[in-house]
């Protein structure tokens, strides 16, 4: 029996063994989705989210996917709020039952950081089907200095159920800039339709998707302790983040309030939001070859 499944036992088996949640939630034992299946899913629709900035607050982080586990931990100080991502499905492929139940409540609001220099050059290959089906080459890259941490939160007061907020509220995204190498990828169509209940009333948006401008790796807060179950899959969670042209839209602004969902950040304030067209699409990728396992 693999490691991953003897977890899956045991957190389906030790009822004693809790996470905390936030208020009004439940108590469940950790769970989690296989990394591949998972992490193939999730592609985040990136909304600007100008004139907001959190309290003063500084975290401590470490890189969780292997390809970067020499790089060292770093603290970073949250400026101001810059984009809200939000889970998609595109041209109208929804994620199968199961894997969708966790992918839809991955709401990631981003803050400007600052950070040394990684300089880390990377060979990054989309998981997703759907991109994989257009062909897209492999991009040759150098991942450069941090500027985004992008940190999970709830819309509207809406909380995933308890099972999926003790995985979802552990994902954590540190965003770096990039330099692409050699030609730069050609632009491809897309169709983006939502899946988070909150937006499920908003109309699908074509958009054309260009140039790569970001990595967002996974990476852990110090003071949130990680169910094993759940790094097995979060430490493999990478996207690329790439600007995209929608057409024009007659589609109305919308108004939401944020709540923070990571344990470290749990004591900053609801937060006021909106979003009117997507500027940025993350895409998921893998880092030099190497594929999240399927299970």
């Amino acid at each position: 029996m693999s490691r991953r499944s003897i977890l899956r036992c045991f957190a389906a088996l030790a009822s004693l063994v809790l996470v905390a949640t936030l208020p009004g939630a439940a108590t469940a034992a950790p769970a989690a989705p296989p990394p591949l299946p998972f992490v193939s899913q999730l592609d985040l629709s990136c909304y600007r989210t100008e004139g907001y900035e959190p309290p003063p607050t500084a975290v401590t982080v470490r890189h969780l996917n292997p390809v970067l586990a020499g790089l060292p931990a770093e603290t970073v100080k949250l400026g101001a709020r810059e984009q809200l991502c939000v889970p998609v499905a595109k041209n109208g492929v929804i994620p199968p039952r199961g894997i969708l139940d966790y992918v839809r409540w991955v709401d990631l609001s981003c803050y400007r950081i600052e950070g040394g220099a990684a300089n880390f050059p990377l060979t990054l290959s989309h998981l997703n089907p759907v991109v994989q089906k257009l062909g897209i080459q492999d991009a040759h890259v150098t991942m450069l200095s941090p500027e985004q941490l992008c940190v999970p939160v709830a819309k509207n007061g809406q909380l995933p159920p308890p099972e999926i907020l003790s995985f979802v509220r552990h994902i954590d995204l540190e965003c770096y800039a990039l330099r692409v190498l050699g030609i730069p990828g050609r632009p491809f169509p897309l169709t983006l339709g939502h899946l988070n209940p909150v937006l499920a009333d908003r109309p699908k948006v074509d958009v054309e998707v260009g140039a790569t401008r970001q990595l967002c790796v996974p990476v852990a807060k110090r003071g949130d302790e990680i169910p094993p179950e759940v790094l097995d899959t979060v430490q493999w969670l990478d996207l690329a983040k790439s600007d995209i042209r929608t057409g024009p839209s007659v589609i109305g602004p919308v108004t939401l309030k944020l709540t923070h969902l990571n344990p470290v950040l749990a004591h900053l304030p609801t937060e006021q939001v909106t979003l009117t067209e997507p500027t940025q699409l993350g895409l998921p990728v893998a880092k030099n070859g190497k594929i999240p396992p399927r299970e």
